[in-house]
């Protein structure tokens, strides 16, 4: 792992350090952790009135974006890691944003699905948080290490095919659940954290957007003080790595 973060941009930024490091954990730790997270294991119990341990993991990721936006996609998410990863070998940057609909549709097929799950079993009625995976270490599971490359190797190929971060734009189920969470928290405008602009500080350098784990122009961002930007991560890569300090993380209301 230190071999992957030396080659990254950002060696004098504690902090980003400390993301990476965080981020590259989650998808180490992920044979251990993603049958917890699993969708057709959190559909199928939902169908038996099951409420399991992945489902609570679920609604707590939906109720902190209400004030976190999606800083567990920037910070700590499984699948995150591994596109972390592969920057540290290739870094080319979004090729297109065209698909980026496509998410909506496998949001939608999931979590459809889960609810379809339990109005058909009448509503949830009983908790597991262990439900099928009693063996504590997932990947020890029948079929475990089947279910655990699927993702992975989807995960790679959308991010080969699409470029930097390229399956959270284009089809992560998980990232429409925490965009809306975060369009519920722009509507009633409660306190929460987000990144802020000092247009005033901005020399033009551009670093902030070449550094951008999700290709935005955050440049053109800061430039127009308009730092709220639904596929915004909240990593803070450009905060760390603006020699101006022109972005910086905030709590607060807008």
């Amino acid at each position: 792992m230190k071999g992957a973060l030396a080659g990254r941009r950002i060696p004098g930024s504690h902090r980003q350090r400390v993301r990476l490091s965080l981020i590259i954990l989650s998808f180490i730790l992920y044979p251990v952790t993603f049958a917890y997270i699993s969708c057709p294991i959190i559909t199928e119990a939902a169908g038996l009135g099951i409420v399991t341990g992945g489902f609570i993991v679920l609604t707590l990721l939906f109720l902190g974006s209400l004030v976190l936006g999606r800083l567990w996609c920037g910070w700590l998410c499984p699948s995150g890691g591994l596109q972390e990863l592969m920057r540290s070998l290739s870094d080319p940057r979004l090729r297109t944003t065209r698909l980026d609909w496509l998410k909506y549709l496998v949001f939608f097929g999931i979590f459809g699905s889960i609810g379809y799950a339990i109005w058909s079993a009448g509503g949830l009625s009983s908790i597991d948080l262990f439900y099928r995976t009693e063996n504590g270490i997932s990947i020890l599971a029948a079929g475990g290490v089947a279910a655990l490359l699927g993702p992975v190797i989807i995960i790679i190929v959308f991010t080969l095919i699409f470029g930097r971060r390229g399956f959270c734009h284009t089809f992560c189920p998980f990232a429409p659940m925490l965009m809306i969470g975060r369009k519920i928290r722009n509507l009633f405008r409660w306190p929460a954290l987000h990144l802020a602009a000092d247009p005033g500080r901005c020399i033009d350098c551009g670093k902030c957007s070449a550094g951008c784990p999700m290709s935005l122009d955050v440049n053109g961002m800061v430039r127009k003080n308009e730092m709220e930007q639904a596929e915004c991560i909240l990593c803070g890569e450009c905060a760390d790595t603006c020699p101006k300090g022109a972005v910086r993380y905030i709590w607060g209301a807008r």
